[in-house]
């Protein structure tokens, strides 16, 4: 056995010993932003935002499971036939999510979603030309300037990271409470005054749920000069919005939506799950005079993340919400890499919420819309 081969016996040893077994590796690996295992034979890696299979294994489902044991063990959490799925955040603020059998047909799943050692910032998304200057500059100043504003995309397409950018601009002095299923965001570490707070799944029994509903109730009584939900997909809706609609400006969100359209619909439909007796048109209503912008941030087919559009929530006319778009991303195609180009476009529209911006001292530069 050679020098080299020995180090590698004694990584792999310590690895299953002291750390995660075949995935430890992946774990220490800072340019691996996720970990996915489909059963004892599959584990991917996602790097650069491609996501790939790698060599490792787990010598079967047992090995699997003990691992599974080692993660969820300082979260108190635990899976069983009884109880075959979990949602949780480990120590260092990574979320993993793992279901077994019987729900897992195929062995047990995990995905770990890893927590980023460097906060990203607005500079990093341009060199990353997640955007450009003019976008970013418009965003910043929404974000001083008090707009209530909502994140829309699908799953990795990099919402929660804008969202700490977004969040990054608020003036140090202010209050913030974050409000999260699982605790993501990392607003605390560029703001002194900020009460995080954690949704609660219920016990064994079924009882002590917290949901991001009660929170969001609850927050309204902390003196918050902003709220910050993490992600809205129920009822909570309801909620956020009455707060935007009462006097809480500066709120910002992100949800599940292909499309600044698909987003006002989806809050539609969560408010109507409130449970409370609200015509669409009252929901409507609500939804246009509380909301300013939604940015849609999506995921490209080559792994790249991007602000396709922001889009200004402009007013509720004739039983309609209509939505200005005041930036969009136009794809021109692809270069030999397989990376797809193009370019971000002012559509033209000087945003309604330009006023707004002024009486709150943030006034816009007038450099900006061009192309």
């Amino acid at each position: 056995m050679t020098e080299r081969e020995k180090k590698e016996l004694l990584q792999d040893f310590a690895d299953e010993v002291l750390g995660l077994g075949p995935i430890e590796q992946l774990m220490r690996d800072k340019t691996i932003s996720e970990v996915m295992i489909n059963g004892p034979d599959f584990v991917f890696a996602e790097r650069n935002g491609r996501i790939e299979l790698t060599p490792l294994r787990f010598f079967d489902e047992e090995h699997l499971r003990n691992t599974i044991a080692k993660i969820l063990a300082p979260t108190g959490r635990r899976v069983d036939e009884l109880s075959p799925y979990v949602d949780a955040r480990l120590p260092d603020g990574s979320r993993v999510n793992v279901a077994v059998p019987p729900i897992a047909v195929d062995g047990s799943l995990v995905t770990i979603r890893k927590f980023p050692d460097v906060l990203l910032s607005m500079e990093d998304l341009l060199d990353k030309n997640s955007l450009v200057e003019k976008m970013a500059v418009f965003l910043e100043c929404a974000v001083q300037g008090r707009l209530n504003i909502f994140v829309s995309g699908g799953t990795g397409s990099g919402k929660t990271t804008l969202l700490n950018v977004l969040a990054s601009f608020i003036p140090e002095h202010e209050r913030i409470v974050v409000i999260e299923d699982s605790a993501e965001l990392q607003i605390h570490k560029t703001h002194v005054n900020v009460a995080r707070l954690e949704a609660r799944p219920p016990n064994i029994e079924g009882r002590g749920e917290i949901t991001i509903r009660d929170l969001v109730r609850n927050s309204l009584r902390m003196r918050p000069d902003r709220i910050v939900v993490g992600e809205v997909r129920g009822a909570e809706a309801l909620e956020m919005l009455q707060a935007m609609n009462t006097g809480h400006d500066g709120s910002l969100s992100t949800g599940h939506g292909n499309s600044p359209e698909d987003m006002v619909n989806r809050l539609e439909a969560m408010c109507l799950t409130s449970g409370l007796d609200l015509t669409e048109t009252v929901i409507r209503k609500m939804i246009a005079g509380g909301l300013d912008l939604i940015v849609q941030q999506s995921r490209l087919k080559d792994g790249t993340r991007k602000i396709v559009q922001i889009a200004e929530v402009a007013d509720y006319v004739d039983g309609v919400i209509r939505l200005h778009p005041i930036w969009e991303y136009h794809p021109k195609g692809v270069d030999s890499m397989g990376r797809i180009f193009g370019r971000f476009l002012w559509t033209g529209t000087i945003p309604r919420c330009a006023k707004k911006l002024v009486d709150e001292g943030v006034p816009l530069p007038s450099e900006i819309f061009s192309n």
